[in-house]
């Protein structure tokens, strides 16, 4: 990274977690256009527009949640273990390369990347590791059904869906695809953890989701919900990549970063992706070569080796429930 960057309009919990990312870089927190000079860097986040009258030559760089985020959710202000940053597009834009896809597309997996990836894969899913690893109640498979699709819900209004699902972009569209493509499955319905916590809107008429499917699964840990389930359907959702390092099988409706390289059902593929990947060299990529990880001590970069040992104690030392506060604090963040 160059030594001095400009980063854009960040809220101000999210810049010591930025000045962590970039150790070795003296960082400009802006708020205007026109405090950019000519041929610098531009630090955004996500999907957040390049502002009016930058110069042509300015590089612009796009920061994300990684795929290993934390023990709770990001909308509850909660400090990552995970942020990926991208110089090229970012991860979930469909619409065009990303630094992520250049990587799966071209990018050199030798066996030693390999190795560690598989080691890294195993232990994320014997320790039942998610993005956000919340849920207390373990959910119970119903006997005598022989298959069973999980849909995980998304929040409709989220990037992902509007750059990386060109057709259904709604979680009752998405049901209702499930149900009438697979009448004899036992259908599980997740809404999303943020949808469930009020901190961002429900999709349209996703209160009528029990007519579309067997189930709806509020609290169970993804990970746990994942080990019990056949197949995963999705629109855009991370709970695919998960899925798919379970070894389950997994139908995308949309077009996630992880679609396209031979291991899903693509319902509308992407064009462009044509290399064929093993389930290592994807988790190599998404997990260990693109993403940056961050210690809780909020000091420096860690391995994603290190991150699962921090995110396991985090999570053996965690409520299982949310203490008594944290409502509270949603109720101030809603009107925020």
């Amino acid at each position: 990274m160059p030594e001095t960057l400009y980063a854009y309009q960040f809220s101000y919990w999210k810049r010591p977690v930025i000045k962590q990312c970039f150790p070795n870089s003296k960082i400009y927190f802006i708020e205007r256009a026109e405090a950019l000079p000519s041929a610098s860097t531009l630090v955004l986040w996500g999907m957040c527009r390049v502002p009016a009258g930058v110069d042509e030559d300015v590089q612009v760089v796009r920061i994300e949640d990684g795929f290993l985020r934390s023990v709770g959710l990001g909308t509850d202000l909660i400090r990552p273990v995970s942020w990926v940053v991208d110089k090229v597009g970012i991860y979930f834009d469909a619409t065009r390369l990303s630094g992520l896809e250049e990587l799966l597309a071209s990018g050199d997996f030798d066996q030693a990347l390999l190795s560690r990836s598989a080691k890294l894969r195993a232990r994320i899913v014997a320790s039942g590791l998610t993005k956000y690893n919340l849920g207390a109640e373990r959910w119970q498979r119903p006997d005598g059904v022989h298959r069973v699709i999980l849909v995980p819900g998304q929040v409709e209004n989220d990037a992902s869906l509007a750059y990386g699902a060109p057709g259904e972009r709604t979680n009752i569209g998405l049901l209702k695809a499930v149900r009438t493509g697979n009448p004899d499955a036992y259908v599980v319905y997740k809404p999303h953890p943020d949808v469930h916590a009020r901190l961002r809107a429900e999709g349209q008429n996703e209160k009528d989701a029990c007519r579309w499917c067997d189930e709806v699964v509020i609290n169970s840990p993804m990970g746990d919900l994942l080990m019990a389930v056949d197949e995963v359907h999705l629109l855009t959702s991370l709970t695919g990549f998960e899925a798919l390092m379970r070894g389950k099988l997994v139908t995308c409706y949309g077009q996630p970063f992880y679609a396209g390289w031979g291991l899903t059902t693509d319902i509308i593929p992407v064009a462009r992706r044509l290399r064929r990947l093993t389930l290592d060299e994807l988790v190599a990529g998404v997990l260990i070569k693109y993403p940056l990880y961050l210690s809780r001590n909020g000091k420096q970069l860690i391995t994603p080796e290190q991150a699962l040992d921090e995110l396991v104690s985090w999570r053996a030392h965690s409520r299982k429930n949310p203490p008594w506060w944290r409502e509270l604090f949603r109720f101030f963040l809603r009107r925020i």
